[in-house]
Order: C-alpha cells, then structure tokens, then sequence
C-alpha cells in the first residue's frame, strides 16, 4: 500500500479519470507510455497499479455522471483501489457464459456468485461485477467492498507478478441499489468489453516494457561474460539472440502505440489492440526464454532478474483476453473486411 500510495500522490494512478471528477483525462496513450516504463520495473507493480484504470474504463464508457463522480471521483480524492470482477471459475475467455446472477426486487438487486482471479480484490473499495439477469441479460453493478454479503477468498500465489493481489469473491444476497448498475440493464456485457478496448494497449506495453528489460538485461551480462577469450556477445549466436529480441520490441511498441493513437482520435481501435496484445505478449516470453538463454545457467538462479523476468511473462498471454481469443478477434476482423 505504501508503493501504491507513492504512485497515487505522483498521479501515476487513475490518469484516465475525467476532468469533472476531479482527474486529468489523460489519453490512452498517455498512459501507455507510463505503463512501459513501469512494466520495466516490474509487471506485478504495473498491473496492480492499472487494476484501478480496467474497473474504472466501463464506468467511464457506460456510467451515469453522478455515479462517475462518486465512484471516479473517489479514487482522486484518496489513494484507493478499485477492482474488475468479471471472470469466474467456469467463464474466463467465455464471458458470455458467465453465472453470477442478479435479481431486481424493488428499486434494489441482489446479486449471487462467484468471481475468480481478480486483480487487486484483496485491497479494493469497490468493484465493477457484470452479472446475468434472467429478465435483461447482462447488469454491470459498482458494489462497494463492504456490502454485506461479499466475501474475499485466499490471496492466490501465482507463478509471477507476485505483488498484484489476486483473489476470487463470493456474492451471497448481495443488495446494491438501482442507481449502482452501470449504463442500463441489458447493456452489461457491451459495456464490460468496451473495456477492453482501453485497457489491452497498456497490457500490451506491460509486454513491451517486460521484453525491453529482458534486452537490456541480456545485452549487459553478454557485454560482461566472456568464453573463449572474448565477450559472448561477440559470439554471432548470442548477438542474433538480441538482433531479434530488439527488432519485435521495436515493432510491438509502435503497434501498441497505433492501438492507443487509434482509440485517442475517436476511432475504433480493436483490430489493433488485439493485433498488439498478440504480439506483444507472445514476443515478451520469447525475450524473457532468450535473456535466460544468454545467461546459461546463472539465468535459472534466482539470484539474477531474468528468472522472474521469465515467470512474469507468460500471464501476459492470458490475461485480458487470451492469444487464442486474440486471434479469433483479428480473423474475424480479416474476413468481415474481405466481404466487404
């Protein structure tokens, strides 16, 4: 909480917060640039960093003014979180298929479920929970933290990005009142991928700034390290490794910024967040795998960066949307535009 609040006070939190709630509407690909430089550091604190921009982007996309000043503008006021509960045990890349349930009664609803794997649940003030209604389809709710009703599960360990806190919450009878559902009953799901469309180029750049650590790292102990009388990276085989570590982050951060430009002037922008998160992500394991390569056998020790480097990368492929729904995403994109 102490880094946490370090970002909030520096305005590294929260970028994309309109001006009438109190933020600095920073474009996405502003933020961006932020992310890389973070993700460098460390992609576990840049994802928990951006865990507040993904709840808020389907408020900001869908929400009522008064709801975004309350709930937005609470993020400005204080250095709190705020989580996307969207995914549960049975329904990650299929969300439609989700069975979290939400009941009107009155000028109220109550909501029943399971979320699983959600960034930052275990220090959130509130989360956005998309839910299914049997009268209108999909309801996406703000519900704050404290509700009655809502239980946090185990801190998960996962293989990397240690420090984002990652939980599952249960909803029993959760009551959130009607003026809580974001945009109208029935636009959840619409609203909830919106999202997306924001949030996956600074996944994309978290790639990026992963790889280019990745590089920078290799390329220094290879300057460092010596076999047969001279420095490794003078070794073709080892300099080819970094040519092509250089080259897919050169090209995978200019197609993140396309991303991010794109959404900037009012386009859509999915075709190429996800060409971006594609390749980005896939290019940042490839980068992490060859810096440990470089490194022989000290890069399986953890007591060099690389190894973490490697276990941070593969979420990457995973989260907001994996390579596969990526590619589903483009060819789909592909063909709708060879028909026309």
């Amino acid at each position: 909480m102490d880094l946490f609040k370090k970002a909030w006070e520096l305005g590294l939190v929260n970028m994309h917060t309109p001006e009438d709630c109190g933020g600095i509407a920073a474009g996405c690909l502003d933020g961006v640039i932020v992310q890389e430089e973070l993700s460098w550091g460390c992609t576990g604190v840049s994802t928990a960093l951006e865990a507040n921009s993904l709840a808020a982007a389907p408020i900001i996309a869908g929400a009522s003014k008064d709801l975004q000043k309350k709930y937005l503008g609470r993020l400005v006021e204080a250095p709190l979180q705020a989580s996307y509960a969207v995914t549960e045990p049975g329904a990650g890349s299929d969300v439609a298929g989700i069975k979290t349930t939400s009941v009107k009664k009155g000028d109220k609803w109550v909501i029943n479920g399971q979320k699983m794997w959600i960034t930052g649940a275990g220090k959130a003030n509130w989360f956005f929970v998309l839910t299914k209604s049997k009268e209108d389809g999909f309801v996406g709710f703000i519900v704050d933290a404290d509700t009655p009703g809502v239980e946090l599960g185990k801190k998960e360990i996962n293989m990397g990005q240690r420090c984002s806190d990652t939980r599952g919450i249960t909803f029993t009878d959760v009551v959130v009142p009607n003026e809580n559902v974001v945009g109208a009953p029935g636009q959840g799901f619409k609203v909830a991928m919106k999202a997306f469309d924001f949030t996956r180029p600074p996944v994309a750049i978290g790639a990026v700034g992963l790889a280019q650590r990745a590089l920078d790292e290799a390329t220094k102990y290879s300057l460092e390290r010596k076999t047969m009388g001279k420095a490794i990276a003078e070794h073709q085989a080892v300099s080819f490794l970094l040519a092509d570590m250089a080259a897919g982050i050169e090209a995978t951060r200019l197609l993140t910024y396309k991303a991010a430009w794109e959404l900037d002037n009012g386009r859509r922008n999915t075709y190429y967040a996800s060409c971006a998160k594609l390749l980005a992500s896939e290019h940042a394991i490839k980068c992490a795998n060859d810096a440990i390569q470089i490194f022989g056998g000290n890069g399986f020790n953890t007591g060099y960066p690389v190894e973490k480097l490697f276990r941070d990368s593969k979420i990457f492929t995973i989260y907001e949307g994996t390579s596969q729904i990526q590619r589903l995403i483009i060819s789909r994109s592909v063909l709708d535009a060879g028909k026309n």
